[in-house]
């Protein structure tokens, strides 16, 4: 077994999770993981969530109504606030004569 984050090979057992599913520890960089991962966040969910987060609804309820975590969904905003480009590009009205 690899470490996801560094694929170094010096991984342990690190305890379970709540649905009984083994836990690992990489000791190199010291990320905890599970081997396969159950609950991935669908693209369609995450399209859900791109229009709901323009229609200015609370974060608690868009978690509620899509049935992700609000620590999920906060760092996928963020991570959508990085993605987004900062330049703001006005177009200087013409010189009236």
């Amino acid at each position: 077994m690899q470490c996801p984050s560094c694929h170094s090979e010096k991984v342990i057992k690190n305890g379970r999770i709540h649905n009984h599913t083994p836990k690992f520890a990489c000791k190199a960089c010291g990320r905890q993981f599970v081997e396969n991962p159950q609950n991935r966040i669908s693209e369609d969910k995450k399209a859900l969530i791109d229009k709901l987060l323009l229609e200015r609804i609370s974060r608690a309820g868009i978690a509620r109504v899509v049935g992700v975590s609000e620590r999920w969904l906060q760092s996928y905003v963020n991570q959508k606030y990085k993605e987004t480009p900062r330049k703001v590009q006005v177009k200087k009205p013409k010189a009236s004569a």
